[in-house]
């Protein structure tokens, strides 16, 4: 082994005793917050691939690292090209990603990409104990890298075991995790079922490899560099006992008072001073929040007082950058060679600078054509269409400035974090009662506090509308903007799917025009306006089509997904006759995506035989507005049905 590796920090002791474990050994790694388990485990998969006997190294392809989000995915791979010597082929993927790809190999025929991800997650574990690795083209791993393994939670725990139990005989594994930052059990409905899920795979691990499972701990931390990043640390240890709520309960307050320091407070998010730091400020900045209701009132916000920020997205979302689309219609050819890649990828306007041998590696992975050198461009096509868009080649998340839920923002760091100040215990209690989870407040707050390198802050949380869910199944029914009275209705929340997919923008003579609209005039943050068509509704439980605006000018129509939840939202109950807002002001767009129609609708739409086709994607909250550009509906004011 090599301390000299380019740009790259020396190991440390505790380090080096991961990374030169042998690749048939058990580790369990429990790293803190900031503990560099990044690179850590870079120098662990470099040792693996590198080993001086050549017996005991691996081959990329004999690696398997899994990992819960496409951020981390992204990080872990951008480390591996940037410090990584002989690992640079290992891949890093996301639960889901490698399910999906377990179940197109196992069963071809299905179709994987209507099913959801817990379905996916279920039926991957299932493959998994029938031997679908041991099949056609496929690999068994050699060994097992998992990052974040606190987290691991129902089917995702289950297809690790699964998968452990398997090839328990011919696999080693590096898993690492940190219980102090177990945030996901809200995924678990039931309180007490939560409860036992928390930390079992750890009890699992260590019950089933009694003898020879090594355990090692990273104590260091260097991702905080003053001591206000620091706050929070020493408490971690306690964190990743604390199983009884009234103990989880002291270690909360404990956090919320060194937060709450005077010297951590910054003026609302309305002041001058305040807004104008976020505008100006070079470092990286997250604002975090408990909840999506409160990352959406905080966008709006900031949208309000022009301050450009990204709302982070869920995890699970993976929106196909528009490039790709635009990619396929400026060529008829069947396949591209890399020189031709590189040209028509110049020839596209994108807000930040790409890589091509990159994404030309990447996409060649999943659509290689008959010749070595070719990217065939109807498998790629067939890659968007099924969701199988891989994740190192989506968009780079390049804002300065981020909103975002504790939840999503965990394994990152930012130069500045400001946390909207927390509810006390009793405010909690009050608000939550026998739903609360105090071991998960404590874990969230503590997450959110050591996402800091230099300045942590706290903020006073804005007004909130009040939000509810509609719909039979509300647990998942559409978020709309209530008031005081069960059947007030202010608006509704964008979700990804609100833009029609079926159809280009604007289908017939104008839809090349859209095209090229969408391309050069709109942004992500721009603001959007749904304008409702006519009066008439399009099915028995759907609303009334709405258009897309942008500047007044057509872009999309909602989807018959957005109609239905409309219409659930507005169906407050059966005698009720739903009111149909004349247009919805608020919503933003998030993104510019490519999407799959049928080649039909882009032929007869003059945007050639490929079937995909650029389209925005929402976020945001929002308003309800009648006729003649009047104001927003008041949350006070009596609805006039």
């Amino acid at each position: 082994m090599t301390d000299t590796y380019l740009d790259s920090p020396p190991l440390t002791d505790e380090q080096r005793s991961v990374v030169e474990q042998p690749w048939d050994a058990r580790v369990l790694v429990t790293a803190g917050a900031g503990a560099g388990k990044t690179h850590t485990l870079v120098r662990r998969l470099d040792a693996l691939c590198g080993h001086d006997d050549p017996e005991e190294a691996l081959d990329a392809s004999e690696i398997l690292v899994l990992t819960f989000s496409r951020a981390a995915a992204r990080e872990l791979r951008e480390r591996i090209a940037r410090h990584g010597d002989r690992a640079t082929r290992v891949r890093a993927q996301t639960f889901d990603a490698w399910a999906y790809g377990v179940l197109r190999q196992a069963r071809p025929d299905d179709q994987w990409s209507a099913v959801g991800f817990e379905e996916r997650i279920l039926a991957a574990a299932q493959a998994v104990e029938k031997g679908a690795l041991e099949a056609g083209d496929a690999v068994p791993p050699a060994h097992v890298v998992i990052d974040e393994v606190q987290d691991l939670l129902g089917g995702r725990r289950e297809l690790v075991e699964t998968l452990i139990d398997r090839y328990q005989d011919s696999c080693g594994f590096t898993v690492v995790g940190d219980a102090a930052q177990s945030v996901y059990g809200f995924q678990i409905d039931d309180m007490a079922e939560r409860a036992d899920e928390t930390g079992r795979f750890f009890d699992w691990l260590r019950g089933s490899y009694p003898d020879d499972l090594v355990e090692l701990h990273l104590t260091a931390n260097f991702r905080a560099v003053t001591p206000e990043a620091r706050t929070a640390l020493h408490l971690g240890p306690r964190l990743q006992e604390v199983t009884d709520p009234e103990e989880a309960g002291r270690l909360y307050d404990e956090l919320r008072d060194l937060l709450l320091e005077p010297a951590n407070v910054l003026a609302d998010l309305t002041d001058p001073l305040t807004l104008d730091g976020l505008r100006r400020s070079p470092d990286t900045c997250a604002i975090l929040t408990r909840d999506n209701r409160q990352a959406l009132a905080v966008s709006e916000l900031l949208h309000a007082h022009g301050v450009p920020h990204r709302l982070r997205r869920p995890l699970e979302e993976r929106p196909v950058p528009f490039w790709v689309a635009e990619l396929l219609r400026r060529t008829g050819a069947s396949g591209l060679t890399e020189d031709r890649f590189r040209s028509l990828l110049a020839e596209i306007p994108l807000p930040y600078e790409p890589n091509p041998a990159a994404l030309w590696t990447v996409l060649r992975r999943v659509a290689r054509g008959a010749g070595r050198h070719v990217l065939d461009l109807e498998r790629l096509r067939r890659v968007v269409s099924d969701g199988r868009f891989p994740d190192e080649a989506a968009d780079p998340e390049t804002e300065r400035l981020v909103v975002s839920t504790v939840h999503r923002a965990k394994g990152l760091e930012f130069d500045r974090v400001i946390v909207l100040t927390p509810p006390s215990v009793g405010e909690l209690r009050k608000q939550y009662k026998d739903d609360l989870d105090l071991p998960a407040e404590a874990r969230a707050l503590y997450v959110a506090m050591t996402r800091a390198r230099q300045d942590l802050h706290h903020v006073a949380v804005p007004e909130l509308p009040l939000v509810r869910r509609a719909g039979a199944r509300r647990a998942v029914g559409r978020r709309y903007v209530a008031g005081w009275r069960s059947y007030d209705r202010f608006g509704i929340v964008a979700e990804a799917g609100d833009v029609a997919r079926d159809l280009p923008a604007c289908p017939g003579p104008d839809a090349a025009a859209a095209q090229a609209y969408l391309l050069e005039r709109v942004a992500p943050g721009d603001a959007v306006v749904l304008r409702r068509r006519h009066d008439v509704p399009m099915g028995e439980h759907q609303s009334p089509p709405y258009a897309l605006l942008h500047e007044d000018r057509e872009i999309g129509e909602v989807s018959e997904r957005f109609r239905e939840d409309l219409f659930q939202v507005q169906k407050v109950n059966r005698t009720w006759d739903p009111w149909w807002p004349d247009e919805i002001h608020g919503i933003r767009v998030d993104a510019l995506e490519t999407v799959a129609g049928s080649t039909a609708a882009g032929a007869n739409a003059g945007l050639g035989d490929r079937g995909m086709w650029i389209a925005p994607r929402l976020t945001g909250i929002g308003r309800f507005r009648r006729a003649g550009g009047g104001e927003e509906l008041d949350e006070n004011e009596e609805r006039n049905a």
